[in-house]
C-alpha cells in the first residue's frame, strides 16, 4: 500500500472573534507544531482542496487560534468550519522509532494477541483518552461515521496497545480484546 500524498495534521473548528480567526484541533504532537507550516491545504468532506497560507497562530487551551490568508471575518472563517487540515507528505519529518502518520494506518488489517481478526482500521477520532483507532470488521466499509449493521472496535491509539504495526504487511497487532464486556 503507497504511502498517501496528503497528511491530515489537523481540523478547523468554530470561527474565533470576528476578524476571521479559527480554533484548530491539531493531531501534531506538540499540538503548535503545525504552525511551523506555512501552508495549509484545506478539504471540505466531499470537496477540493484549497491552499492558504497561515498570517499566524498561537496555543489557545488545547487547540490552536489561527489566521489565514484570504479569511478576514467570521462568516467566512464560518465556511471553514470542520475542513480537514492536510500537508504534503513531502514537507513532514520522517517518523521515528514506533511513531506513524495516521493516514498510513488507514485501512491496515487489526489483529488481537488472541490472533482474532477485529476488521481495519477505518479512521481516527480524538477522544479526551487521546486518539482512538476505529477499526471495522465489514470488509470494504468506507471510512465515516457509525452505519448501522457494521461492527466496530474503538482502540485506543497508544503503544500501551499498538503493540506491532508492520506497513508492509498492511497488518496492525493490538492488545485489545475481542468483545468489551
Amino acid at each position: 500500500m503507497a504511502p498517501p500524498v496528503w497528511v491530515e495534521l489537523g481540523r478547523i473548528g468554530a470561527p474565533f472573534g470576528l476578524t476571521g480567526s479559527l480554533h484548530v484541533s491539531s493531531y501534531t504532537e506538540p499540538a503548535e507544531a503545525l504552525l511551523e507550516y506555512p501552508e495549509w491545504a484545506l478539504r471540505q468532506e466531499g470537496g477540493e482542496r484549497r491552499t492558504y497560507r497561515l498570517v499566524d497562530g498561537q496555543p489557545h487551551g488545547e487547540r490552536l487560534v489561527v489566521r489565514l490568508e484570504g479569511v478576514a471575518s467570521r462568516d467566512a472563517a464560518a465556511l471553514l468550519t470542520g475542513a480537514w487540515v492536510e500537508i504534503q507528505r513531502a514537507e513532514l519529518p520522517p517518523t521515528g522509532d514506533r511513531e506513524y502518520y495516521r493516514a498510513d494506518l488507514i485501512g491496515l488489517e487489526v489483529e488481537n494477541l488472541d490472533g482474532v481478526r477485529l476488521g481495519r482500521v477505518a479512521y481516527f477520532m480524538d477522544a479526551p483518552a487521546g486518539a482512538v483507532m476505529v477499526v471495522e470488521d465489514r470488509e470494504g466499509a468506507t471510512a465515516g461515521p457509525r452505519v448501522p449493521g457494521r461492527r466496530e472496535h474503538w482502540v485506543l491509539a497508544d503503544p500501551e496497545h499498538l503493540r506491532h504495526v508492520d506497513l508492509a504487511a498492511g497488518r496492525i497487532l493490538v492488545d485489545w480484546p475481542a468483545e468489551l464486556e
